[in-house]
């Protein structure tokens, strides 16, 4: 057996391993166990758009292995490049080109998807489906049909076999990042098995249909007083894990400049529109749209802002978006030590325990942003200048956090081509000003102080059946101890120093003693005096003199060490 685990398709590892090996990562596979697949007289020189493959730098051919592997693991490549706290910034870069190019499949074949998921057969449930998609990608692709009761809907539908290959490449990807993690990890690439659990559990959700019908009803509860956008209705009654039946709202694309002018609409207005709309939803409920790219934000001809395709949302907790805000602010302000306080506070875990190198960071970035053009400055440039550092300093922070950086600069992509005189950062400041007040009103004071009370009632309520738990081990002798000691010899050492510089002091002690009783002894004339002194008593001040001295050169050596 090849490997330690048993893995289903040997013969698409052997596959990966050739591509690795095509396009120059012959390290990869010959500094770890792959090199047990291939033998190095299978090594292949390959061209790519008429140059050596070895004229493109790493990350850049890293990215056409990943192009070569197919779907699965061009999504695995695109949520890596959502994590600039795990990835180097060119390998980011390179990941942000991959696109998911997929064709259509047969018709035929989703019609009969749909009814063998539904039971029910498409006539009995459509007057109208087009079996011309209006969409494909690496997971479905999308139909537009109309019901017998008159609603106009579209029907997504999930490509065959795809969870058994999407399945299958986890495996894969998996036993891959496993063989190579020490790789990985030499070339700046951390947690990768953490970040293979992370997309495993996306991919889940993403195969899962009725998860996305899910995040359409709680949009539609939360946002349902909000006149400024719509979400499209889900039919739950049409939907399964593999089919997602939802309302079509017709709309153009919100980067169809010419369409919106027809209709009357000033382009400016519906870009600062749609922007709001996402802060409102990050900094107000903390629950957002995660995937904003021109495709999934429709305009209606009334003005309204359609969003669609809810397969990525994003939820921040108010603690989390208390400390985000404070980000912005203390940007607002010209404030790095501020920012890195804000920036300690998100992170689930950092290793920095002074924050000053870090505000200096932070400061520098300010300084840097504040002379650069309106152009220049904005969220994409905050957000890649933000990633650097918190790479630097190896900030673990919520996976979310990304998300809205993420989806804030594509955002200010999009009005940028629409209103190139759009300043995100400057829309962004009210909003956090806004969030922070809210932190200390007087009712977030009152439901932060209910909250601690809450938590130190259950505290006490739980310590006399904790402590009863406790006694009734000891009492039956199954309470048991592990004590785990770092650096034992120098703990050893240093009692011993202790025990020596104590046993010598109490020596000391007993000397001065003795010779103090001793001076006012009438010793026999057989023993000398000097100076009115009894010889034993000179003896015992000598030794007193001499173990005095000892005892402070232990001391200071000791100091010196």
């Amino acid at each position: 057996m090849l490997f330690d685990r048993t893995v289903k398709n040997i013969n698409r590892i052997r596959q990966m391993v050739a591509i690795l090996i095509k396009y120059g990562f012959e390290d990869v596979v010959t500094n770890t166990p792959l090199k047990r697949l291939v033998s190095a007289s299978r090594r292949v020189a390959w061209l790519r758009d008429e140059r050596p493959v070895f004229e493109y730098n790493r990350f850049e051919r890293l990215r056409m292995v990943i192009e070569e592997l197919g779907p699965t693991f061009i999504k695995f490549a695109q949520l890596l490049s959502n994590r600039p706290d795990l990835m180097p910034e060119g390998l980011i870069h390179e990941f942000e080109k991959l696109q998911n190019n997929v064709p259509a499949f047969d018709t035929t074949i989703a019609r009969e998807i749909f009814e063998t998921e539904t039971n029910k057969k498409i006539s009995d449930v459509f007057v109208y489906f087009d079996d011309v998609p209006i969409g494909a990608a690496s997971i479905g692709q999308v139909h537009r049909a109309r019901l017998h009761t008159g609603e106009d809907v579209v029907v997504k539908i999930q490509r065959p076999n795809i969870n058994v290959k999407v399945t299958t490449d986890l495996a894969l990807i998996r036993e891959f990042v496993r063989l190579t993690e020490n790789f990985f990890q030499q070339q700046g690439i951390l947690n990768p098995l953490d970040v293979v659990d992370a997309f495993e559990e996306s991919m889940s959700k993403e195969l899962d249909y009725m998860f996305e019908v899910r995040h359409l009803e709680q949009f539609r509860k939360i946002y349902k007083d909000d006149e400024d956008f719509s979400i499209p209705k889900p039919y739950k009654e049409f939907s399964t894990t593999k089919i997602l039946t939802s309302e079509f709202i017709s709309g153009c694309k919100i980067t169809d400049v010419h369409q919106l002018e027809a209709w009357g609409l000033s382009p400016q207005e519906i870009v600062e529109k749609g922007l709001n709309i996402y802060l409102k939803q990050i900094f107000g409920k903390g629950f957002f749209h995660a995937d904003p790219h021109p495709g999934n934000i429709l305009v209606s001809p009334n003005g309204t802002i359609v969003l669609i395709d809810f397969g990525m949302v994003g939820k921040i907790t108010r603690e989390q978006r208390f400390a985000f805000a404070g980000v912005f602010v203390s940007l607002a302000q010209n404030d790095g030590k501020g920012m890195a306080t804000s920036l300690r506070k998100l992170a689930i875990d950092s290793d920095i325990e002074v924050l000053d190198a870090l505000g200096d960071d932070l400061n520098e970035m300010i300084d840097q942003l504040i002379t650069l053009d309106v152009d220049d400055s904005g969220m994409a440039e905050f957000t890649a200048r933000l990633q650097k550092i918190i790479y630097k300093y190896n900030l673990k922070l919520p996976g979310n956090v990304f998300l809205i950086l993420r989806s804030l600069a594509i955002l200010e992509g999009i009005g940028k081509l629409m209103y190139p005189d759009l300043d995100t950062l400057a829309a962004i400041k009210p909003y956090g000003r806004k969030l922070l007040a809210e932190q200390f009103s007087l009712d977030n004071i009152g439901f932060e102080t209910s909250n601690i009370l809450s938590q130190v009632s259950s505290l006490f309520y739980q310590i006399p059946t904790e402590a009863k738990l406790i006694l009734r081990k000891l009492r039956r002798g199954e309470l048991n101890f592990q004590v785990e000691i770092n650096q034992l010899d120098r703990i050893v050492n240093e009692v011993e120093s202790i025990t020596n510089r104590l046993s010598i002091t109490l020596i000391i002690c007993a000397l001065l003693v003795f010779s103090g009783l001793s001076l006012s002894i009438v010793f026999p004339p057989t023993i000398p005096q000097f100076f009115s002194i009894s010889l034993v008593s000179w003896i015992g001040l000598t030794l007193t003199f001499l173990l005095s001295m000892i005892l402070l050169i232990m001391t200071i050596r000791r100091k010196n060490r």
